[in-house]
């Protein structure tokens, strides 16, 4: 029989076992900043699944920083809208 694939999920959620201990240091607030960025990878377990790197945890790493970059481009659209309302707003 041949080898049964792990899925993403599996993948990922072994690589957070790894950082445990490392998380189980952090202050309670960053505990929960840190439970979030693992959660961003998993927004991305198909497309991660798919591209099966050798190494895991880079796909894991590039999930979480389209999910940031997905992040700051919406704050950034935010504040041109709110400085445009606010130019707006002037006599």
């Amino acid at each position: 029989m041949g080898r049964t694939v792990p899925t993403f999920t599996n993948i990922i959620d072994s690589e957070i076992a790894s950082w445990s201990k490392y998380r189980r240091g952090l202050r309670k607030e960053d505990q929960e900043v840190f439970d979030d960025v693992f959660r961003a990878a998993k927004l991305h377990l198909a497309e991660n699944f798919y591209a099966m790197r050798t190494i895991p945890f880079e796909s894991i790493v590039v999930s979480i920083a389209v999910e940031q970059r997905k992040l700051i481009k919406q704050m950034q659209d935010r504040i041109v809208r709110l400085e445009g309302r606010l130019a707006d707003e002037k006599p």
